[in-house]
């Protein structure tokens, strides 16, 4: 339905006529002689409450029960909660059907829709440049610390651990009461990662099992209740942040890791660019509309495209013994899990009623906002490698 539709009721032409306008005499009595009366020939004086003055109107007629203008604003049968009723001469139903009373004031109209609405190829909210401003001066910083000094890069993975820890466990306490142990937390996701990246896979596993243990003793230090829903929490978030982020970590310990780990990066960003643009210019059709309302089957599409595209450069040019042809299934395993990612943070952040993670990023949110699509893209694209080119 447009916006039209919701102005301002027009008059049925040909059903009364045209309203009349300004005040009229009082219409004479019939005679009799003059035939049968209808009683839409009938008019009877109204005195006005404001004034002295005198207006005819034509006696209202019962409305037709079943007619679906008669409930109260004249067009779609329903009924305004605090307005005339139907067959007050002086509210809009009386003007639908003809009478020349006083036309209302305020038409309602229909709330505009917010640009994020439109076919999801708006975010509200965000301040562009900001958000370009910000991604900006954090690329420089990684591609600084990846390139220079790889245990800086580290420290930069450890950091984003740690906060992305905080902004869930703050998020889960103000919003489910939860009370996630975040010493615990922090201090294993940290020890993952660096464990990840001096002893391998083997270590981050080690490092994982002992921060489970450490969560739950730490959780027996306070009351019972709720000791199951706090520390199922509290494994789940060990898994999705620290856990996850080691792959990073594993990829950056490989000879050409700096490489590896630009690849990763560069085809998780051309993913959701290639959504993001494509969803905006084509999109139509809805991807998940109970989940994420703005993201859109042709931004799917677009996001495949340009990955597989990425995928193919950068497996031939930045990666050692690379082939482009297994940088187009990197390319396409990349948008599909970088997708899941964005919808999986959709559904936590639905189920806690917030819009963003966090504040600390201007025009992003927070970190874990934009961790939601890297962080499950990580041991994808790590495993790939390994399979193509080895684990160097």
């Amino acid at each position: 339905m447009n916006d039209s539709s919701w102005g301002a009721p027009q008059p049925d032409a040909g059903y009364w006529g045209p309203p009349e306008q300004g005040s009229a005499a009082p219409a004479a009595m019939p005679r009799p002689g003059d035939g049968p009366v209808s009683a839409h020939d009938v008019s009877v004086p109204v005195h006005d409450v404001g004034g002295d003055a005198s207006q005819t109107r034509r006696m209202p007629i019962a409305p037709d029960p079943g007619s679906p203008g008669d409930a109260g604003d004249g067009r779609d049968g329903r009924r305004r909660p605090d307005g005339p009723g139907p067959t007050d001469p002086t509210g809009p139903s009386g003007a639908r059907h003809g009478q020349d009373g006083p036309e209302p004031q305020h038409t309602p109209r229909r709330p505009e829709a917010p640009a994020a609405a439109e076919g999801g190829r708006k975010r509200a909210g965000r301040d562009l440049p900001a958000a370009i401003g910000v991604g900006l001066g954090l690329g420089v910083v990684i591609l600084a610390a990846l390139f220079f000094y790889k245990p800086a890069f580290l420290g930069v993975i450890v950091l984003a651990v740690v906060v992305g820890l905080w902004e869930l466990a703050s998020r889960l306490r103000e919003r489910k009461e939860i009370q996630v142990p975040l010493v615990p937390l922090a201090l294993g996701g940290a020890a993952m990662t660096v464990a990840g990246y001096l002893r391998g896979a083997e270590g981050a596993w080690i490092a994982m099992a002992l921060t489970a243990l450490a969560v739950l003793a730490w959780r027996m230090t306070q009351p019972a209740a709720d000791y199951l829903r706090d520390v199922t929490a509290a494994l789940f978030a060990a898994f999705y942040v620290p856990f996850l982020a080691t792959f990073v970590a594993l990829m950056l310990a490989a000879d050409d890791g700096p490489w590896r780990v630009l690849t990763f990066l560069i085809l998780t960003v051309v993913s959701d660019t290639g959504a993001y643009a494509v969803g905006w210019r084509f999109g139509r059709h809805k991807l998940a509309p109970r989940i994420s309302p703005g993201k859109t089957r042709e931004g799917l599409v677009g996001a495949v495209a340009f990955a597989m595209a990425a995928g193919a450069l950068c497996t031939q040019f930045l990666i050692d013994d690379g082939r482009w042809w297994q940088g187009l299934l990197l390319g396409l395993a990349v948008a599909v899990s970088a997708t899941l990612g964005d919808l999986g943070e959709s559904m936590m952040k639905r189920d806690l009623g917030i819009k963003d993670m966090g504040t600390l990023l201007p025009g992003h949110g927070g970190i874990m906002d934009r961790l939601d699509s890297l962080l499950p893209t990580a041991p994808v694209v790590w495993l790939l490698l390994v399979v193509f080119v080895g684990a160097g």
